[in-house]
């Protein structure tokens, strides 16, 4: 009976390997674009799918993000100082069939597509802007990226610029302009202080000249804040206005006794 079958087992063979090689299953994550003798057909999954060998094609694109590395670039700034930057991408595929027949390989042409973006983007602007303005550019290289590959069916969800390498001269002249940027603003921090005390004194000198108790007084703080020095020598400043009688007689003196001499 054995040998009866022996006929019917290449047949059959053949029928299982034919149904192992139509089944498909895809996950959650993945999308098969089917094409029927060539042309599109459809876009199938997740799931248990059948593809009829010979007659129709499968191909997977997987739909979660993709994490692009986008190798080191030697870019020009618009100030002349050349720097080697790398950034990452982050994208993912939204319309499987534009992926698949509008370009040949996606993660390439996205690759070499975010390559170019970046050296031209980052080409227009000075160096101090790649290192102060590093949100801007991100922003700005993902928009450009993401209008031309909208045409792929892909979206770009972000850009960031991980390193900006500068050589050693260009480190030493930084540190150096921020050394003198520090003290700019030392001098013109101690300059404002200065112009608000000035203000302040003139103040106080109004005030003083205005009420003669207030001199008084101040010139009493001043004699009490000398008591407490430890110093051996006291200057005592002395007020005009108990010298100023003095004086006057003092030079009436000398007046008269000038008028009284002979002749």
């Amino acid at each position: 009976m054995i040998g009866e079958l022996i006929p019917y087992l290449a047949p059959m063979v053949v029928l299982l390997l034919i149904l192992g090689s139509a089944i498909k299953i895809l996950p959650e994550y993945q999308r098969g674009v089917v094409f029927f003798l060539g042309r599109f057909q459809g876009v199938k999954g997740p799931g248990l799918i059948i593809v009829i060998p010979g007659i129709q094609q499968i191909v997977r694109v997987d739909l979660r993000v993709v994490v692009l590395d986008v190798p080191s670039q030697d870019v020009i700034s618009k100030d002349n100082v050349t720097v080697r930057v790398n950034a990452v991408l982050y994208f993912r595929v939204v319309d499987p069939e534009r992926a698949i027949i509008r370009v040949e390989d996606f993660n390439s042409a996205t690759s070499q597509l975010a390559q170019t973006t970046l050296r031209s983007v980052l080409g227009k602007h000075d160096l101090d802007e790649m290192l102060s303005e590093r949100d801007k550019l991100n922003s700005d290289i993902q928009e450009i990226i993401d209008a031309q590959t909208e045409e792929w069916g892909i979206k770009v969800a972000n850009v960031e610029i991980k390193h900006v390498d500068l050589n050693e001269s260009m480190i030493r002249a930084i540190a150096r302009q921020a050394e003198a940027e520090r003290e700019r603003r030392a001098k013109v921090i101690h300059a404002e202080g200065e112009l608000q005390a000035s203000k302040k004194l003139v103040e106080a000198a109004r005030v003083m000249s205005a009420e003669s108790g207030a001199m008084q007084l101040r010139y009493l703080q001043t004699m009490a804040d000398m008591s407490g020095s430890n110093s051996s020598t006291i200057v005592f400043p002395m007020p005009m206005d108990l010298v100023r009688p003095f004086m006057e007689k003092s030079f009436r003196n000398t007046q008269g006794g000038s008028n009284d001499s002979p002749e």
